[in-house]
């Protein structure tokens, strides 16, 4: 899983897909966090992303750099515990702006059951589950 948050941090941007009334939708993401052994993300409970999660928890990321990528698949498990919303906002205190761990938006979810796969166009491909 740290080779996952790593690849993440450095690449900075990744995107995130989610599915609506069965379509597809993908969003730019940048908050990665790992907090007790789990991959954390961020967002807000107002915003559209939150609602699909929601309504259906599977989703996949995918991020680049270097010429290599990443896809992780997996469910997104919504944690209210304001010390997990802290610890993400610690990290990202930019954040700390538009969200509190005390406020009823701020909304940080960890993958369960994920997969984690890393290509590049001349190796094979390396799976990671946790």
């Amino acid at each position: 899983m740290k080779e996952v948050y790593d690849f993440l941090k450095a690449a900075g941007t990744y995107y995130l897909a989610t599915v609506e009334d069965g379509q597809p939708r993908v969003r730019p993401f940048g908050t990665v966090n790992i907090f007790e052994d789990k991959l954390y993300i961020q967002t807000g409970k107002s915003k559209n992303v939150s609602k699909q999660i929601q309504s259906n928890p599977k989703v996949e990321i995918c991020a680049m750099k270097s010429g290599k990528w990443l896809r992780l698949a997996g469910e997104l498990i919504r944690d209210d515990r304001k010390e997990a919303k802290a610890d993400m906002l610690e990290h990202y205190p930019e954040l700390k702006k538009m969200y509190s761990a005390d406020d009823d938006n701020t909304e940080v979810l960890y993958f369960k059951n994920a997969t984690a796969t890393f290509y590049s166009f001349t190796g094979e491909p390396k799976v990671i589950t946790f």
